[in-house]
Formats: C-alpha cells, sequence, structure tokens
C-alpha cells in the first residue's frame, strides 16, 4: 500500500517541480503592448532563449547604466521580436541601434517592439541581448482591468 501511494506522490511532484522551473506567471504593467495586452493581464511564460520573430517575449528590463548580467532578473518587459540575428536591421530601430543602411542584427541580439503607441522599445535603446530573455509568453491566464492604463502610467 505504501508502495502506491508512494508512487503516485512521485507522479503528482515531480511533473509540477518540472513546470515550476520551464514555466512562470508575469503580470503585465504599462501600456506597451495594447491592445495585445493590459496592465494588470497574467501572462504564462516558457522559460526559453529560442524565439521566434512574431513571438511576444517577456525580458529583463534594461537598468540604468545598461542590461544586467548573470541570469536574468525582473523587473521585467514585456514586447514582440520583430528581427532576430541575421535579419535586416528595421529603418525604425537603425538610429537607435546605430546600423547603417543594409547593416544585419548581430549575433545575440533581437529587435523587439511594442504593439501599443507608447513603447520604450528597440527604436529607443537598440538591440536587446538575446541572454536577458526570461521566455516566450504562452498564453494570457487572466485578463486585467478592462480599462487602459492613465496616460502618464510609466510604459514597459
Amino acid at each position: 500500500m505504501w508502495f502506491a501511494l508512494a508512487a503516485v506522490a512521485v507522479l503528482v511532484v515531480v511533473p509540477a517541480v518540472v513546470a515550476r522551473r520551464r514555466l512562470v506567471v508575469v503580470q503585465v504593467s504599462g501600456v506597451s503592448m495594447a491592445p495585445t495586452f493590459l496592465p494588470g493581464d497574467r501572462v504564462l511564460v516558457r522559460r526559453t532563449s529560442a524565439v521566434r520573430r512574431g513571438q511576444v517575449i517577456v525580458f529583463e528590463s534594461t537598468r540604468p547604466g545598461g542590461w544586467g548580467t548573470g541570469p536574468p532578473r525582473p523587473p521585467w518587459a514585456i514586447k514582440r521580436v520583430t528581427a532576430l540575428p541575421g535579419d535586416p536591421v528595421p529603418d525604425d530601430v537603425a538610429g537607435a541601434a546605430k546600423a547603417g543602411p543594409g547593416e544585419r542584427v548581430p549575433e545575440g541580439a533581437l529587435v523587439v517592439v511594442g504593439d501599443g503607441t507608447s513603447s520604450a522599445d528597440s527604436r529607443v535603446y537598440g538591440y536587446l541581448p538575446a541572454d536577458r530573455v526570461l521566455g516566450v509568453v504562452v498564453r494570457r491566464l487572466s485578463a486585467g482591468p478592462s480599462s487602459p492604463a492613465p496616460p502618464d502610467e510609466p510604459v514597459s
């Protein structure tokens, strides 16, 4: 009997531990991804560094003085990947990325842009170092407030 209980416990605990290491819930703050995601929305994120163009990702926000080192850590930002290494640098990002005409996104870098009209993204700070990515948004878990955030709310 105890063997059966131990087996059931393993079948429940092990997948839960694995899921916790692979998945994380993040709450959206700011309006940069509106209307796709609004402030207060909770999203499920699959931890990965493998991303594709068009995916929405969560990554470590830039800090005063530049990007962090070591594993990515909060505060988080959420944006859409618009260019991968080897892709042409989009014209609206070229200035911030200090890229000349016809240049390509370098290895280890991504171009990310918010879906909304107000977004601090690659058009402002240039390339996102790929090692700052927490993961890819899998789905919205719960919706935030139905009204958009006030215009003076910080953008993420």
